[in-house]
């Protein structure tokens, strides 16, 4: 369901107007989440809910002068954050033992972004663990249902946001994609989820997970909202060294689901097997939809994305067992308290605070860096990444944007897969390359399998966000 019948743009300007009252806005979206969100049978998308703040907020804003409000693009739109997202004076856990109690001192750049636009951050979500799986299970605070269906994930990690919006209890959300983590949730929940441009959006305040592939971005029930959040969320960062400084422009033009002269480009690799029937017709039909639009379908090939995975959870691990090296206990977060020595006390704050899975990939990427060990795997996973790269290079001079699957199957069932790690990494298997390649990719509603959604990914050049939006608003009206 859709948290408003019209877009968040409109919805701002009517606030900003005054035929909406903010407070009524935000007031709809907390009594929303206290109704949907607690309990075992509930979402369990939150962890923790803003509700004083937002409400202060709330009436800040309705405070200002009409003036003020105009030029303010999200206006009184209430904002879920995923829990990985620095928020000053609000618990950030990255829904992990290690940082349960952590309150940063300062907002991350896209939340500076977003109330400098009007918006009211309403809570924060569930993810797995430092934002570590694919299904938001490994989150250290219990799981996350899916909207379409309880008993099934949500996706992950950024499950809680996916769920937020997809359950209509909030109207847009922000969350992480470091290989898929924005675009496979909004896959199983059925909402619109973009993993912008490597650069396009500020890093800082973001708990790293793996450097070199995080990036946030927007998620939201419609293109068009998707648009306005990336206007919003792309502002230049000196803060952030790997921030390209090139702020994104939406414009009406890109929403007219026209796409004569567009070419759509079909990996023949992720089209093979392994793929559902449901997932891969959902597909074709949505195919056929757009060359009714004006597309054209053409062939191409990406010959080195069969060792994605591989080359992924080898760099991402790596990363992450760097970055992961600040929890020790010394200096914020969890400290074991029954340590007799600084390594025992190193040894058991973190044993005792991180989860299987985080534990798991530390110990990985320590292997892979390891002396006798680096040129063997992570050497070879560098050189597979600009092949990869290239490979997505050379599909474009023949392609405008690239449809493909998002994940293999709909959502599975819960605690279906959680014991067998490698069946779990495989479900991105078609989202970890437009990370390694730093290329945007988003994931739009393509229909539904026995009721649970499905998602077709688009993928773009680097910084074409426009054509990106375009391809998928037009994939949203054939899906209609």
């Amino acid at each position: 369901m859709h948290f408003f019948e019209c877009t968040i743009a409109e919805a701002a300007s009517r606030m900003a107007r005054g035929e909406l009252k903010c407070r009524d806005v935000v007031e709809r979206s907390l009594s929303l989440i206290a109704q949907k969100d607690p309990g075992e049978s509930g979402l369990h998308a939150f962890l923790t809910i803003c509700d004083e703040a937002a409400l202060r907020r709330a009436e800040e804003l309705e405070s200002l002068p009409e003036v003020e409000k105009t030029r303010m693009s999200l206006f009184g739109i209430p904002v879920a954050l995923k829990d990985n997202i620095c928020t000053r004076g609000v618990r950030t856990t990255c829904a992990s033992k290690m940082l349960a109690n952590f309150v940063p001192p300062y907002d991350a750049t896209v939340v500076e972004a977003l109330r400098e636009a009007g918006a009211v951050i309403v809570g924060k979500t569930n993810l797995d663990e430092f934002a570590m799986g694919s299904s938001t299970e490994n989150s250290a605070f219990g799981v996350t249902h899916n909207p379409a269906a309880p008993e099934y994930i949500p996706g992950g990690s950024s499950g809680g946001s996916a769920a937020a919006v997809a359950a209509g209890v909030v109207p847009a959300a922000l969350g992480s994609d470091t290989g898929g983590s924005i675009r496979q949730p909004c896959s199983h929940c059925g909402c619109v989820g973009l993993k912008p441009t490597y650069g396009r959006i500020s890093r800082y305040g973001l708990v790293a997970f793996a450097s070199s592939l995080d990036q946030i971005g927007p998620i939201a029930a419609d293109v068009r909202d998707i648009g306005s959040l990336l206007e919003v969320l792309s502002v230049a960062d000196q803060r952030d060294s790997t921030n390209a400084r090139k702020p994104f422009k939406s414009s009406e033009s890109l929403y007219a689901a026209d796409l004569t002269g567009m070419k759509i480009g079909l990996p023949r690799e992720y089209f093979g097997d392994g793929l559902s029937q449901s997932v891969r017709g959902a597909l074709m039909r949505l195919l056929d939809g757009l060359k009714s639009r004006g597309a054209t379908a053409i062939d191409v090939s990406l010959p080195n994305v069969s060792y994605a995975v591989a080359a992924y959870y080898i760099i991402c691990t790596a990363e992450a067992s760097s970055n992961l090296a600040r929890y020790d206990g010394v200096k914020y977060g969890h400290r074991a308290g029954n340590a007799s020595t600084l390594m025992d006390m190193y040894t058991c704050t973190r044993a005792e605070a991180f989860g299987a899975e985080v534990k798991r990939r530390i110990m990985v990427g320590t292997y892979v860096l390891s002396s006798g060990y680096y040129d063997a795997y992570y050497l070879k996973a560098a050189r597979l990444r600009t092949l990869i790269a290239r490979d997505f290079e050379r599909a474009f001079t023949e392609c405008d944007v690239i449809l493909s699957p998002v994940a293999p199957t709909p959502a599975f069932k819960l605690h279906e897969k959680v014991s067998d790690p490698l069946q779990m990494y495989l479900t991105d298997i078609y989202t970890v390359s437009a990370n390694l390649a730093g290329i945007p990719g988003i994931s739009v509603p393509a229909g539904e399998s026995d009721k649970l959604p499905i998602g077709a990914q688009f993928m773009a050049p680097k910084w074409r966000e426009d054509t990106l939006l375009k391809a998928a608003y037009a994939a949203q009206c054939a899906g209609r």
